[in-house]
């Protein structure tokens, strides 16, 4: 048994994959050491030999300079913080539809300012000019590294014969090329992707077999599918990497706490910007300023949300279902709309948080009176309640507003992807790509 996807290494060219036979010399821009030594070398020793403040000219004005506190903090943080950065952004560009130049600003910034948070706290002498430097020349790299490899690499995978592989070549930025026979000599693929639960002919499955002994990736077709799309079916329910159809309990309970933590610490930042808002909001329009409405959240409980109320009238514009928002939809008033683009409507449910019914990040909780109706007509939709919902989401990011069932089970795909890759890789990527969104 082939195991499943560790990652996505073939589809993301920076990461390896380079449309050339599986084994054979990778370009030199997608190899590890020559991204993170290009970047430490422009994030770091660059700044350090522009810094305007040194008379190169003097032997001992450089010692000086090098042998400063200020300077050897700056150095070693800003190291630290290059390869953090990259560590995460390789995780991030792991996941399907996630594109590299889209998590690089955040990935930087949040990796730079805990090193400043850091310094602040132990009371270290640190350099501004050498961070602000370093963090600048970091993301100028990695964007420059990421797009070029983007524009000349498209990863090229190889599809065995038989079984159930219906759909699957529709997928992803991805060559596919369909096997006729099975002869590894000639197989110019960066891997190979098969039905791994369908009865194949012997000279098919020593093919499979020759190409695992080789080295060459060999994957499940429905693991690719996965990887490639970011959703998961739900005609079954499907197990996580653990092999149960549970989230990591760990990481569940770490999350409740860091909800918290964080919605505790930006309390003082959201309550002037909801004051604003709702201001606004009372101005703009007649009615209430906050919008509050039962919804099914974690294990299916109810609980009562709160939001920046952002339409006129909430009667249905579309049938006998008021609780349904379409885009575009007429009942949203002039500044619903801009508090809805930039999700200032969805801050009074740091309250919600706080009360433990929700999570910055977790599946959109629906409506009592919506979730009533999936329920009865979408297999496995409870399912979606075994995690936190949250403030956005894994299919908020993909998907806009949904009205009718058939777009509600395609974004039930999206919530089994999150709760069968629930981690806080994911979690981090949603943020980056919710900030990249709005």
């Amino acid at each position: 048994m082939v195991a499943p996807i560790p990652d996505r290494s073939w589809t993301t060219g920076v990461r390896g994959g380079t449309g050339e036979t599986t084994g054979s010399r990778r370009p030199f821009y997608t190899r590890i050491r020559f991204q993170l030594a290009g970047a430490l070398v422009m994030a770091v020793c660059l700044p350090l030999l522009v810094n305007l403040n040194i008379d190169w000219t003097s032997l001992a004005s450089v010692l000086a300079f090098l042998r400063a506190e200020s300077t050897l903090n700056s150095a070693i943080g800003t190291t630290l913080a290059v390869c953090a950065g990259y560590y995460f952004l390789r995780h991030f560009a792991s996941y399907p539809g996630a594109k590299a130049t889209e998590a690089i600003i955040p990935t930087f910034a949040l990796a730079y300012a805990a090193l400043v948070l850091a310094f602040f706290f132990f009371r270290l002498d640190y350099s501004r000019y050498q961070m602000l430097a370093s963090f600048y020349l970091a993301v100028v790299w990695f964007y420059g590294v990421y797009l070029y490899a983007d524009k000349r690499i498209k990863p090229k995978l190889a599809l065995v014969p038989g079984g159930d592989t219906r759909n699957v070549t529709e997928h992803g930025d991805v060559t596919w090329v369909r096997l006729q026979a099975p002869d590894i000599s000639t197989l110019n693929c960066n891997a190979v992707v098969a039905d791994l639960r369908a009865d194949f002919p012997p000279h098919w499955e020593r093919f499979i077999a020759e190409c695992a002994l080789k080295g060459i990736p060999v994957y499940h077709v429905k693991q690719v599918a996965e990887s490639l799309t970011g959703r998961v079916e739900i005609e079954h329910l499907s197990e996580n990497n653990f092999g149960s159809v549970l989230p990591n309990y760990f990481y569940a309970r770490l999350k409740y706490l860091l909800d918290f933590i964080v919605a505790v610490i930006a309390l003082p930042v959201v309550l002037p910007v909801l004051f604003v808002a709702g201001t606004a909001v009372r101005m703009s329009s007649r009615g209430p300023v906050i919008f509050k409405q039962r919804r099914v959240g974690y294990g299916g409980q109810v609980f009562m949300i709160y939001k920046l109320r952002t339409m006129a009238d909430r009667r249905s514009a579309h049938g006998d279902k008021p609780e349904i928002t379409r885009d575009g939809d007429p009942r949203i008033t002039r500044i619903g709309a801009f508090l809805r683009q930039y999700r200032i409507d969805e801050l009074p449910q740091i309250f919600n948080i706080l009360r433990g019914e929700m999570s910055w990040i977790g599946p959109r909780p629906e409506a009592l009176e919506l979730s009533a109706w999936y329920e009865r007509e979408i297999p496995y939709y409870v399912y979606r309640h075994i995690v936190r919902p949250g403030i956005s989401g894994w299919a908020q990011v993909h998907q806009g507003h949904v009205a009718d069932v058939n777009e509600v089970t395609g974004k039930l795909h999206y919530d089994f992807y999150y709760i069968k890759n629930f981690s806080p890789w994911m979690d981090m990527l949603i943020v980056a790509r919710t900030v990249h969104t709005i």
